[in-house]
């Protein structure tokens, strides 16, 4: 079995494929090329960083554009520089 461990102080995180085909309210469909790309994505595995605030299962928030897209075994995976982690996606009770 063959796993992506990211090292010098990388994140590797997986992207959800959103294949919901997206329409204009008058009905033009937008290429995926076209797209925002979406900035939340679940941490896979971290490098050895001391200190680290996220951990593999949470959910983050990266910055756009950042990071190198990678197809591996059959899924999209996104590694980052653990800088360009914005924030960790957490759930609070409503009171």
């Amino acid at each position: 079995m063959k796993e992506l461990q990211p090292i010098n102080q990388n994140v590797l995180l997986e992207l959800s494929e959103d294949t919901a085909e997206q329409k204009t309210a008058a009905g033009i469909i937008i290429p995926d090329s076209a797209q925002e790309k979406q900035e939340v994505a679940k941490v896979v595995a971290v490098s050895n960083i001391e200190n680290a605030e996220i951990a593999p299962g949470d959910q983050v928030l990266y910055k756009k554009f950042s990071g190198t897209e990678i197809d591996f075994e059959g899924k999209k995976y996104l590694l980052v520089p653990y800088v360009d982690i914005l924030s960790k996606v957490v759930e609070t009770e409503s009171i």
